[in-house]
This record gives structure tokens, sequence and C-alpha cells, in this order.
């Protein structure tokens, strides 16, 4: 069963689902790509992370080659996957790249929100 925090989006919600919904919540956005090794480690990270905070975060999960998601990707300066950026109210808080481990990860939430 998925969590209701964790969704997949496209370039024709991104608006709604990223930036309209961060009015709520802080959204971390996963620019990540199939082919791509560290985006596969780095999901299951992130999916557990949202998991434990409960509602207070959520996971957008973008697949850059997917129709015209990479618009998104060139929008936001997105340089290498993952990627992943923290919004809030619109805005990017901050961001990283690559596969980093959960202590890590929740350290970056935690100072962000």
């Amino acid at each position: 069963m998925k969590h209701p925090d964790i969704i997949n989006t496209d370039l024709q919600h991104f608006q709604k689902d990223v930036i309209e919904a961060s009015g709520d919540k802080p959204i971390l956005v996963d620019f990540w790509a199939e082919w791509c090794s560290p985006c596969l480690v780095i999901a299951p990270v992130l999916e557990k992370l949202v998991t434990e905070y409960d509602g207070a975060v959520r996971l957008v999960k973008l697949e850059v080659d997917e129709g015209e998601n990479m618009k998104l990707a060139g929008r936001y300066k997105v340089r290498g996957f993952p990627t992943i950026i923290l919004f809030k109210d619109g805005e990017e808080l901050g961001r990283f790249s690559s596969a980093r481990p959960a202590h890590w990860v929740r350290e970056f939430i935690d100072d962000l929100i």
C-alpha cells in the first residue's frame, strides 16, 4: 500500500502537487530517472523518512524521462540525478544531489523545516 504522503507527479500536475501544496506542508521533490542507480538507492530512504515524519512532510516523485517532465528539470536547473529539492510556500528552501544516508537526509529536512 502506498503512503498518502508519497505521490508521483508530472509537468501538468506539478503546480498543484508541489507549488500549491507546499503552502500546507513542506514538499520534497525527487527528480529521478529509471536508469539512474543512485536514484534507485535513495528512493527507499526518502520513502522511509517521509513515513517516519508522519504527515509533517510529503514526497513528490518526478521521473524526468517521462513525457515533458525534463522541462521541470530545466526550469529548476537540475544538473544531475537524483536531485531532491525541498519546497515550502511555493519556494525552494534547499536541495541536494546524489544518494545520501538516512541520517544525512533527516538532518537536511530538520534544518529546513
